[in-house]
């Protein structure tokens, strides 16, 4: 069993994906439901801060497969907070001035 910790979520439906007569690929569509939508808004939305926030972070990617897919980046994930966790002490001020 793998111990890997995932900061997203697979969402909603993605058609095949379109590629041009050189064989680039040019685009594809993800298709939300409206309560696919509203669930994004309420679970993954990042904090808002004096520096921004109050986004949903979706990423479409080719799966091994070669699957077209779109995910969700899911703030309050295990992993997530465990990478805010290690930039923070990564943070270190060592200026030699």
């Amino acid at each position: 069993m793998s111990d890997t910790k995932y900061d997203s979520v697979l969402v909603g439906w993605t058609e095949e994906p379109k590629y041009n007569d050189e064989g680039q690929l040019i685009a594809w569509t993800v298709k939300l439901k409206d309560n696919e939508l509203q669930d994004m808004l309420d679970k993954y939305l990042t904090a808002k801060t004096e520096k921004g926030g109050g986004n949903v972070y979706l990423t479409l990617f080719m799966s091994k497969t070669g699957k077209a897919c779109a995910r969700v980046f899911d703030p309050n994930s295990e992993a997530a907070k465990e990478n805010r966790a290690k930039r923070k002490e990564a943070v270190v001020d060592d200026l030699p001035f």
